[in-house]
């Protein structure tokens, strides 16, 4: 049976206005493309660079363009602070809707900040506010994790054995990360972490090696990553991040995808994620078979990661203001999957497995 699997999730909420910070690629290219699909109120926008805020501005049909962030928290039509500016910067853009009864919740990029301890601090001051804010863990709501996710918590796949995540793609590095030094494990492997721990739970240790990138040029520790990770009941999952992926962008024929693969005791399911394909596109895919599906089973779907997961992760923050529920991705909750990151760096440097729970 496949037509109980739930690919994406519905808008239930869509009342509070939208105030955009940040007018890059993920904000101009992915997130207000999600947020027209879903119907999502987006009132004003603000940039570092005023033209590139109105140009953004006119293709969204966003009514207000403000030259700083505190204009922007001070407009009562923005009710949810969307933020999509490098994490050095995230904290006192946060910080400044904190002064707003009007804004009511926040929606942050990952990292939260640059380390765990100030991301800890940030999220108590937001508490402390009343504010409700989430971390935008994206991948939680690519289609074929959260049709995953429902195969496991429905016993399908039987008890979990192994999981594995695959990386073969060259990301683009933003021009910020050259002066941070963590590269692929809080910007990539991030996402990776996050849906893992979605999945199974909080993991007992990692294990993690790394080596650098032969085509990253800026000085790095993290760049060809690979994380082994146990998790109470006995799950051992795999997270390899392979920036490199070949000589592709030297003109040798390459194999870029990423794919994923979860094996139980009454059954596997194994699917592809759909982002390498950006800006074309394609859905991300799954197929499963168990010992009561007759076969492979395949369900397909039209959305993809990027844009539409976007949607979900602002509808459940429009959820949660709408009826008092805590939001589907709170802020404390990433602070684990801060952690996880931070044991896989101690783990590179001390060479040994870490629990992430010497960090919390």
């Amino acid at each position: 049976m496949t037509g109980d699997l739930l690919p994406d999730q519905p808008v239930r909420s869509r009342e509070f206005g939208i105030g955009a910070v940040g007018a890059g690629f993920i904000m101009a290219d992915v997130q207000l493309d999600a947020y027209a699909r879903a119907g999502f109120p987006v009132r004003a926008i603000t940039s570092r660079t005023r033209s590139n805020a109105e140009a953004v501005a006119k293709r969204w049909d966003i009514p207000t363009v403000h030259d700083t962030v505190e204009e922007l928290v001070a407009d009562p039509s923005v009710q949810i602070l969307d933020v999509a500016y490098p994490p050095h910067l995230q904290p006192d853009v946060i910080r400044a809707a904190l002064r707003h009864d009007h804004v009511r919740g926040i929606l942050a990029q990952k990292p939260l900040a640059l380390d765990l301890a100030a991301a800890t601090a940030l999220v108590e001051e937001v508490e402390a506010a009343g504010k409700v804010m989430s971390v935008n863990q994206n991948m939680r709501y690519d289609q074929s994790i959260r049709v995953l996710k429902q195969l496991i918590d429905r016993g399908e796949l039987g008890e979990v054995v192994t999981a594995t995540v695959d990386m073969r793609a060259v990301p683009h590095w933003q021009p910020f990360l050259r002066d941070y030094d963590r590269l692929t494990i809080a910007n990539m492997s991030v996402h990776h972490l996050d849906a893992l721990r979605y999945l199974f739970g909080e993991p007992e240790d990692v294990y993690t090696a790394a080596r650098a990138d032969p085509r990253t040029t800026f000085a790095h520790v993290d760049g060809i990553v690979a994380s082994t990770l146990r998790f109470p009941g006995g799950v051992l999952a795999l997270s390899f991040e392979d920036v490199w992926g070949g000589p592709v962008q030297e003109g040798v024929e390459g194999d870029v995808a990423i794919r994923w693969r979860v094996e139980g005791t009454r059954g596997l399911a194994t699917g592809t994620l759909g982002w390498p394909d950006f800006p074309d596109g394609s859905p991300s895919t799954l197929r499963y078979s168990s010992e009561t599906s007759g076969g492979w089973v395949e369900p397909t779907w039209t959305t993809q990661w990027f844009p539409d997961a976007f949607g979900g992760v602002m509808e459940q923050l429009q959820h949660a203001l709408a009826t008092g529920e805590p939001p589907a991705l709170p802020a404390r909750d990433n602070l684990k999957t801060m952690a996880l990151v931070e044991a896989t760096y101690r783990s590179i440097a001390e060479r040994r497995a870490v629990s992430p729970a010497e960090f919390l």
